[in-house]
């Protein structure tokens, strides 16, 4: 499943990411946040307003946020 989908407060581990589908900017402060295959990762927190945007990511000890459309390029599995 993918990053977008995943359940509030479920914790999961981060399986890929499609870099290719993300612009290389984007991709590297992804990188240089932590976000890569392996890193363990939950969603914190959904965007307000009715939209679903931004995603707040507890990763580590950091509480990051990340568009939905980022978050559909990272697949997960349960951790």
């Amino acid at each position: 499943m993918t990053l977008d989908v995943l359940d509030s407060g479920k914790p999961a581990r981060i399986v890929a990411v499609d870099w290719a589908g993300l612009a290389e900017d984007e991709g590297k402060r992804l990188k240089a946040l932590g976000v890569d295959e392996g890193a363990e990762i939950a969603v914190v927190h959904r965007g307000v307003f009715g939209g679903r945007d931004p995603l707040a990511l507890s990763l580590g000890n950091m509480t990051i946020a990340i568009r939905r459309i980022h978050a559909r390029a990272i697949e997960v599995e349960a951790a």
